[in-house]
């Protein structure tokens, strides 16, 4: 299931619950433009907001939803029971894959983070994906340490953030089993054309046309056309411009987000509505 377009819906809030209608509106395009899996409850899908058993009712609409096409959910909490509990709430919903990152209130050591994924993965049926996202955990992983992870049993993946200096070493050093992945949607063409695996992509989970081009072709001119909106990503994070424009589409309630997060508002929201129109995002 890691490989192609991994494709990164957000989870729509209600009066601060879970708003299934909304989720199951933003699930049906990607399955209808046959993405080559779900990303469920990712960063793009607030996550460490729901609780444990929030998620595995998410989890469970999803696969239900999802027509056959992998679902890959996460399963990243501050306490490690807690992460054991998502993570065979998971596997009985019936999920293909699960991601975690390193989540800590205080910063963690490289050996610590090796520890956690070295005990979690002992606990798993089905592959887990690797996710550093140093934006929001405050960590960053190193070449040696996600190489080191990536050997442990029961990895599928590793989603990077970053696109590694030396691609051809750490590829050689990877597990057969264990696919590269690229985050961040700016840099995903030259990945793929530098040979990764697989784009988690945060634009996928709302335009999926837009991101299949860019996944099918790896040219550099697909993604070129969208960086009036990579610079949106880049400025005011990725999470707060998907909201505005799902709620400006009409595709969830405003506000979309749990509190005190929100979608942009103002002049970058404006200008929002004005790349999509010019790019025809819809």
């Amino acid at each position: 299931m890691f490989h192609g377009l991994s494709a990164f819906p957000l989870t729509p809030l209600k009066e601060g619950k879970f708003d299934e209608r909304a989720f199951t509106k933003l699930l049906q395009p990607l399955v209808d433009a046959e993405v080559d899996s779900l990303g469920i409850l990712g960063s793009t899908g607030s996550y460490a907001y729901f609780t444990v058993d929030e998620r595995t009712h998410i989890a469970r609409c999803a696969v239900e939803r999802a027509n056959g096409i992998p679902v890959m959910v996460s399963i990243g909490a501050l306490r490690l029971d807690d992460i054991l509990r998502l993570a065979d709430g998971a596997q009985s919903a019936g999920v293909s894959g699960v991601l975690m990152a390193p989540v800590s209130y205080q910063r963690l050591t490289p050996d610590e983070v090796y520890s956690l994924y070295e005990t979690v993965t002992r606990r798993l049926s089905v592959p887990l994906c690797v996710y550093d996202n140093p934006a929001t955990t405050g960590f960053t992983f190193s070449d040696e340490l996600m190489l080191s992870v990536a050997a442990l049993p029961n990895i599928g993946s590793v989603k990077w953030g970053r696109v590694p200096e030396d691609i051809a070493q750490v590829r050689a050093r990877l597990p057969d089993t264990v696919t590269m992945g690229i985050s961040g949607d700016w840099q995903a063409a030259s990945a793929l054309q530098a040979g990764f695996d697989v784009w988690y992509s945060v634009i996928g989970g709302l335009f999926p046309q837009a991101a299949l081009a860019i996944a099918r072709s790896k040219e550099a001119a697909q993604s070129e056309r969208l960086e009036p909106l990579w610079a949106l990503f880049r400025r005011y994070g990725s999470l707060r411009v998907m909201a505005a424009a799902a709620e400006m589409m009409g595709k969830v309630e405003a506000p979309a987000l749990p509190f005190p997060l929100q979608a942009i508002q103002g002049e970058p929201r404006e200008a929002l509505a004005g790349i999509m129109a010019d790019l025809a995002l819809a």
